[in-house]
Protein backbone atom coordinates (compact mmCIF):
# COMPACT_ATOMS: atom_id res chain seq x y z
CA UNK A 1 0.00 0.00 0.00
CA UNK A 2 1.30 3.41 -1.36
CA UNK A 3 2.19 6.35 0.85
CA UNK A 4 -1.16 8.56 1.26
CA UNK A 5 0.19 12.35 1.88
CA UNK A 6 -2.85 13.43 2.53
CA UNK A 7 -4.19 11.22 5.02
CA UNK A 8 -0.61 11.40 6.83
CA UNK A 9 -1.24 15.35 6.83
CA UNK A 10 -4.67 14.75 8.50
CA UNK A 11 -3.92 12.71 10.76
CA UNK A 12 -1.06 14.95 11.88
CA UNK A 13 -3.91 17.75 12.02
CA UNK A 14 -5.41 15.82 14.43
CA UNK A 15 -3.18 15.41 16.62
CA UNK A 16 -1.94 18.57 16.36
CA UNK A 17 -5.08 20.29 17.46
CA UNK A 18 -5.33 17.62 20.20
CA UNK A 19 -1.94 19.17 21.94
CA UNK A 20 -1.80 22.24 21.10
CA UNK A 21 -5.19 22.59 23.44
CA UNK A 22 -4.16 20.61 26.18
CA UNK A 23 -0.97 22.70 26.34
CA UNK A 24 -3.17 26.01 26.18
CA UNK A 25 -5.73 24.65 28.68
CA UNK A 26 -2.68 23.29 30.57
CA UNK A 27 -1.40 26.94 30.76
CA UNK A 28 -4.07 28.95 31.80
CA UNK A 29 -3.79 27.30 35.33
CA UNK A 30 -0.07 27.09 35.52
CA UNK A 31 -0.13 29.38 38.50
CA UNK A 32 1.61 32.40 35.89
CA UNK A 33 1.36 36.21 37.80
CA UNK A 34 -1.96 37.03 35.44
CA UNK A 35 -1.15 40.13 33.50
CA UNK A 36 -5.22 42.74 33.14
CA UNK A 37 -5.91 42.50 29.57
CA UNK A 38 -6.23 45.91 27.49
CA UNK A 39 -9.03 46.29 25.09
CA UNK A 40 -11.41 48.60 23.62
CA UNK A 41 -14.70 50.43 24.34
CA UNK A 42 -16.75 51.17 21.57
CA UNK A 43 -19.54 53.50 22.23
CA UNK A 44 -21.84 53.83 19.58
CA UNK A 45 -24.19 57.09 20.89
CA UNK A 46 -20.48 58.73 20.41
CA UNK A 47 -19.86 57.77 16.74
CA UNK A 48 -20.37 60.24 13.97
CA UNK A 49 -19.95 57.38 11.26
CA UNK A 50 -17.63 59.47 10.04
CA UNK A 51 -15.35 56.27 9.52
CA UNK A 52 -11.92 58.08 10.26
CA UNK A 53 -11.08 54.90 12.18
CA UNK A 54 -11.19 52.48 8.71
CA UNK A 55 -9.32 54.99 7.29
CA UNK A 56 -6.44 55.10 9.67
CA UNK A 57 -6.37 51.31 10.29
CA UNK A 58 -6.02 51.22 6.60
CA UNK A 59 -3.12 52.99 6.38
CA UNK A 60 -1.18 51.83 9.67
CA UNK A 61 -1.35 48.40 7.95
CA UNK A 62 -0.66 49.46 4.03
CA UNK A 63 -4.28 48.24 3.11
CA UNK A 64 -6.27 49.88 0.73
CA UNK A 65 -7.92 53.17 1.46
CA UNK A 66 -12.07 52.21 1.79
CA UNK A 67 -13.41 52.66 -1.03
CA UNK A 68 -17.12 50.78 -0.55
CA UNK A 69 -19.93 53.41 0.50
CA UNK A 70 -21.66 53.69 4.05
CA UNK A 71 -25.30 53.07 3.28
CA UNK A 72 -28.24 52.70 5.95
CA UNK A 73 -29.71 49.11 6.15
CA UNK A 74 -26.25 47.70 4.05
CA UNK A 75 -24.24 45.12 6.06
CA UNK A 76 -20.79 45.65 5.44
CA UNK A 77 -18.29 42.91 6.54
CA UNK A 78 -14.41 42.82 7.26
CA UNK A 79 -12.74 41.68 4.49
CA UNK A 80 -9.01 40.63 3.29
CA UNK A 81 -8.57 44.34 2.89
CA UNK A 82 -10.78 45.79 5.76
CA UNK A 83 -10.05 44.94 9.37
CA UNK A 84 -12.44 46.99 10.46
CA UNK A 85 -15.41 48.66 9.31
CA UNK A 86 -19.02 50.55 10.36
CA UNK A 87 -21.96 50.02 10.05
CA UNK A 88 -25.43 52.04 9.64
CA UNK A 89 -28.44 50.52 11.26
CA UNK A 90 -31.95 51.84 11.18
CA UNK A 91 -33.42 50.52 14.75
CA UNK A 92 -36.29 50.65 17.29
CA UNK A 93 -33.96 54.07 18.10
CA UNK A 94 -33.75 55.28 15.04
CA UNK A 95 -30.62 55.30 13.03
CA UNK A 96 -27.31 53.75 14.92
CA UNK A 97 -23.63 53.50 14.04
CA UNK A 98 -21.89 49.87 15.04
CA UNK A 99 -18.97 48.84 14.10
CA UNK A 100 -17.57 45.30 13.51
CA UNK A 101 -14.11 44.18 13.96
CA UNK A 102 -12.26 41.29 15.75
CA UNK A 103 -13.61 41.27 19.34
CA UNK A 104 -10.07 39.92 21.02
CA UNK A 105 -12.10 37.15 23.19
CA UNK A 106 -10.49 36.15 26.68
CA UNK A 107 -10.40 32.55 25.41
CA UNK A 108 -10.63 32.84 21.66
CA UNK A 109 -11.49 29.93 19.60
CA UNK A 110 -9.07 30.97 16.51
CA UNK A 111 -6.22 30.72 18.87
CA UNK A 112 -7.68 27.08 20.01
CA UNK A 113 -8.14 25.32 16.65
CA UNK A 114 -4.70 27.13 15.09
CA UNK A 115 -2.58 24.03 15.32
CA UNK A 116 0.94 26.22 14.94
CA UNK A 117 0.03 29.01 17.64
CA UNK A 118 0.08 31.61 14.52
CA UNK A 119 -3.72 32.98 15.94
CA UNK A 120 -1.81 34.19 19.17
CA UNK A 121 -3.56 35.39 22.12
CA UNK A 122 -0.87 37.92 24.06
CA UNK A 123 -0.44 38.61 27.51
CA UNK A 124 -1.39 41.94 27.48
CA UNK A 125 -4.80 40.87 25.65
CA UNK A 126 -4.57 41.49 22.03
CA UNK A 127 -5.02 38.40 19.78
CA UNK A 128 -2.64 38.88 16.89
CA UNK A 129 -1.41 36.32 13.74
CA UNK A 130 1.82 35.15 13.56
CA UNK A 131 2.66 34.82 9.85
CA UNK A 132 5.97 32.75 10.31
CA UNK A 133 4.06 30.62 12.10
CA UNK A 134 1.11 29.87 9.64
CA UNK A 135 0.66 26.80 7.80
CA UNK A 136 -2.40 27.81 5.93
CA UNK A 137 -5.25 25.53 7.08
CA UNK A 138 -7.30 28.38 7.91
CA UNK A 139 -8.94 26.72 11.09
CA UNK A 140 -8.88 30.10 12.94
CA UNK A 141 -11.70 31.04 10.15
CA UNK A 142 -13.98 28.15 10.59
CA UNK A 143 -13.69 28.66 14.79
CA UNK A 144 -14.48 32.49 15.36
CA UNK A 145 -17.92 32.55 16.23
CA UNK A 146 -17.92 36.35 14.96
CA UNK A 147 -17.00 35.65 11.31
CA UNK A 148 -13.87 37.90 11.50
CA UNK A 149 -10.52 36.12 10.25
CA UNK A 150 -10.10 36.60 6.53
CA UNK A 151 -7.76 35.08 4.22
CA UNK A 152 -6.50 36.71 0.99
CA UNK A 153 -7.07 34.04 -1.42
CA UNK A 154 -5.96 36.01 -4.34
CA UNK A 155 -2.54 36.85 -3.24
CA UNK A 156 0.96 35.00 -4.20
CA UNK A 157 1.85 35.50 -0.18
CA UNK A 158 -1.55 35.03 1.32
CA UNK A 159 -1.97 36.30 4.92
CA UNK A 160 -5.08 36.18 7.51
CA UNK A 161 -6.14 39.47 8.01
CA UNK A 162 -7.86 40.88 11.31
CA UNK A 163 -7.64 43.56 13.59
CA UNK A 164 -4.80 43.16 15.81
CA UNK A 165 -5.44 46.07 18.22
CA UNK A 166 -2.22 47.62 16.79
CA UNK A 167 -0.30 45.37 18.86
CA UNK A 168 2.96 46.93 17.70
CA UNK A 169 1.58 50.26 18.84
CA UNK A 170 0.46 48.92 22.54
CA UNK A 171 3.75 47.63 23.07
CA UNK A 172 5.18 51.62 22.37
CA UNK A 173 2.93 53.02 24.74
CA UNK A 174 0.96 54.59 21.70
CA UNK A 175 -2.84 54.05 21.21
CA UNK A 176 -4.53 51.52 18.26
CA UNK A 177 -4.44 53.91 15.39
CA UNK A 178 -8.61 54.02 15.65
CA UNK A 179 -8.71 55.27 19.02
CA UNK A 180 -6.35 58.11 18.27
CA UNK A 181 -8.39 58.79 15.23
CA UNK A 182 -11.83 59.09 16.40
CA UNK A 183 -12.96 62.73 16.70
CA UNK A 184 -16.20 61.63 18.59
CA UNK A 185 -14.37 59.70 21.45
CA UNK A 186 -16.70 56.82 20.10
CA UNK A 187 -12.99 54.80 21.15
CA UNK A 188 -11.66 54.21 24.59
CA UNK A 189 -8.52 52.14 24.99
CA UNK A 190 -7.66 50.59 28.64
CA UNK A 191 -7.93 47.57 30.50
CA UNK A 192 -10.45 45.47 30.43
CA UNK A 193 -11.67 46.23 34.10
CA UNK A 194 -11.69 49.62 33.40
CA UNK A 195 -13.61 50.13 30.24
CA UNK A 196 -16.43 47.82 32.04
CA UNK A 197 -16.32 50.26 35.27
CA UNK A 198 -16.50 52.87 32.57
CA UNK A 199 -19.39 51.58 30.36
CA UNK A 200 -21.29 51.06 33.89
CA UNK A 201 -20.88 54.59 34.74
CA UNK A 202 -22.12 55.78 31.50
CA UNK A 203 -25.29 53.56 31.84
CA UNK A 204 -26.00 54.73 35.36
CA UNK A 205 -25.65 57.97 34.44
CA UNK A 206 -27.52 58.56 31.13
CA UNK A 207 -29.71 55.35 31.58
CA UNK A 208 -31.94 56.86 28.52
CA UNK A 209 -29.16 56.91 26.32
CA UNK A 210 -28.12 53.28 26.75
CA UNK A 211 -29.68 49.69 26.76
CA UNK A 212 -28.55 48.00 30.01
CA UNK A 213 -25.79 45.92 28.57
CA UNK A 214 -22.25 45.66 27.92
CA UNK A 215 -21.95 43.50 24.63
CA UNK A 216 -18.42 41.47 25.03
CA UNK A 217 -18.71 41.34 29.07
CA UNK A 218 -20.08 37.66 28.82
CA UNK A 219 -21.07 36.37 25.44
CA UNK A 220 -18.17 33.85 24.34
CA UNK A 221 -16.77 33.86 27.57
CA UNK A 222 -15.75 37.47 27.36
CA UNK A 223 -14.10 39.74 25.00
CA UNK A 224 -11.91 42.37 24.86
CA UNK A 225 -13.86 44.83 22.33
CA UNK A 226 -16.75 45.95 24.66
CA UNK A 227 -19.96 48.06 23.17
CA UNK A 228 -22.56 50.11 24.53
CA UNK A 229 -25.43 51.02 22.06
CA UNK A 230 -28.97 53.10 22.68
CA UNK A 231 -30.86 49.95 20.74
CA UNK A 232 -30.95 45.91 21.22
CA UNK A 233 -27.70 44.43 19.85
CA UNK A 234 -29.30 42.14 18.29
CA UNK A 235 -30.85 45.15 15.98
CA UNK A 236 -26.98 45.93 15.29
CA UNK A 237 -26.24 42.86 13.67
CA UNK A 238 -24.83 41.07 16.52
CA UNK A 239 -25.77 37.27 16.83
CA UNK A 240 -27.80 37.12 19.73
CA UNK A 241 -27.74 33.27 20.05
CA UNK A 242 -24.25 33.27 20.43
CA UNK A 243 -22.92 31.53 24.09
CA UNK A 244 -21.85 33.03 27.21
CA UNK A 245 -19.34 30.29 28.08
CA UNK A 246 -15.80 30.27 25.97
CA UNK A 247 -15.74 27.77 22.76
CA UNK A 248 -12.84 26.45 23.32
CA UNK A 249 -14.56 25.41 27.23
CA UNK A 250 -16.78 23.23 25.40
CA UNK A 251 -14.01 20.42 25.16
CA UNK A 252 -12.06 21.04 27.66
CA UNK A 253 -13.73 17.95 30.09
CA UNK A 254 -12.99 15.79 26.62
CA UNK A 255 -8.91 16.76 26.29
CA UNK A 256 -8.62 15.88 29.62
CA UNK A 257 -10.03 12.92 30.12
CA UNK A 258 -8.64 11.00 26.82
CA UNK A 259 -4.84 10.73 25.57
CA UNK A 260 -4.40 12.23 22.42
CA UNK A 261 -2.65 9.46 20.52
CA UNK A 262 -6.37 7.78 21.00
CA UNK A 263 -8.37 10.49 19.48
CA UNK A 264 -8.74 9.73 15.86
CA UNK A 265 -11.21 13.36 14.68
CA UNK A 266 -10.26 16.87 15.55
CA UNK A 267 -13.01 17.30 19.07
CA UNK A 268 -11.98 21.13 19.73
CA UNK A 269 -12.65 22.10 15.74
CA UNK A 270 -15.79 19.99 15.11
CA UNK A 271 -17.02 20.84 18.52
CA UNK A 272 -16.11 24.62 18.06
CA UNK A 273 -17.59 24.56 14.32
CA UNK A 274 -20.87 23.02 15.21
CA UNK A 275 -21.67 25.54 17.97
CA UNK A 276 -20.30 28.62 16.23
CA UNK A 277 -22.16 27.64 12.60
CA UNK A 278 -25.48 26.37 13.15
CA UNK A 279 -25.87 29.32 15.04
CA UNK A 280 -24.89 31.30 12.02
CA UNK A 281 -27.57 29.50 10.19
CA UNK A 282 -29.96 29.68 12.32
CA UNK A 283 -29.21 33.59 12.39
CA UNK A 284 -29.49 33.41 8.46
CA UNK A 285 -32.85 31.93 8.08
CA UNK A 286 -34.22 34.80 10.39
Amino acid sequence: MGFDRRDFFKTMCVAGITLAAGKSFGEATSGKEPVEFQGMLYDSTRCLGCRACERVCAKAHNLPEPQDELKAGVLRKTSETQRSVINNFITSKGEVFARKSCMHCNEPACTAACLTEAMYKTKEGPVIWRGEKCMGCRYCMVSCPFDVPKFEFHSNNPKIQKCDLCYDRIKEGKLPACAEACPGDALTFGTRRELIAEARKRIFENPKDYVNQIYGEEVAGGTGLLYLAPAPFSELGFNPKLQTSSYPALTKGFLYSVPSVDVLLPPLLLAIYEATKTNQKDEDNE
